[in-house]
């Protein structure tokens, strides 16, 4: 494990986001996560958890409150060079093979292709099927695929949301191995998740949100 940059980290500050006409998804939500922690954001649906993470991750603006990414940079552009994301949309190109889709977000990082993707297949546990069209996998194959080009560039930002839709058992276990690679390394990752048994294995902080506010944080997870 490399020691936690204390810059690198990201800092929410009495975050609201409404939609309109009046939907209310976060109320003054504040929040702090570090580097080399995993930070589980749990809730039950509609209280806030995937628009917080779309808001980390600057794929959405909150409507009040700061956000601060620290040395990620000031800058959304900057800050997307460092981000790895996985949602419930794939993002990934169903006619391409799973490996071209990785192959696809190296060169698009300026990473060497053939060995980005060794090192994928390697560290994800991709077999034959990562040389059919993505269109062909099954939900856990293509969430591998989605695990491995959303990591393929070592991002310092790590956003998951539900990673453990789809994947069985082994494939959660790889999951498992890969979250605590990516904070042992020293990046900031959030993970949001229903899984109670995933986010015990994983986390180190843990968030609460009930109907768009901090219900309970863990000590990391809230500004000191």
């Amino acid at each position: 494990m490399v020691a936690a940059d204390a810059s690198l980290r990201v800092e929410l500050a009495f975050v609201t986001k409404t939609f309109p006409p009046a939907v209310r998804a976060l109320r003054g939500v504040s929040a702090r996560f570090g580097a080399g922690q995993v930070s589980i954001v749990a809730g039950a649906n509609g209280s806030g958890k995937s628009t917080l993470l779309a808001i980390v991750g600057t794929l959405a603006a909150a409507t009040s409150g700061k956000v601060s990414h620290g040395s990620l940079g000031k800058t959304r552009e900057a800050v997307r060079r460092e981000l790895g994301w996985v949602g419930h949309d794939a993002l990934s190109y169903a006619d391409l093979s799973g490996r071209e889709n990785i192959e696809l977000a190296a060169r698009l990082h300026g990473m060497p292709v053939d060995a980005a993707f060794e090192a994928a297949r390697e560290r994800f546990h991709l077999a034959a099927f990562a040389e059919r069209p993505f269109r062909t996998y099954s939900r856990g194959q293509r969430q591998r695929v989605a695990l491995a080009r959303a990591l393929v560039h070592a991002p310092m930002l790590v956003l998951l949301d539900e990673p453990t839709t789809g994947l069985d058992k082994a494939g959660v276990a790889v999951l498992e191995r890969v979250v605590r690679e990516e904070a042992a390394r020293g990046a900031v990752v959030v993970v949001v998740t229903h899984d109670e048994a995933f986010a015990k294995s994983v986390g180190d902080e843990r968030l609460l949100l009930e109907r768009g506010e901090v219900k309970e944080a863990s000590s990391g997870a809230t500004p000191r």
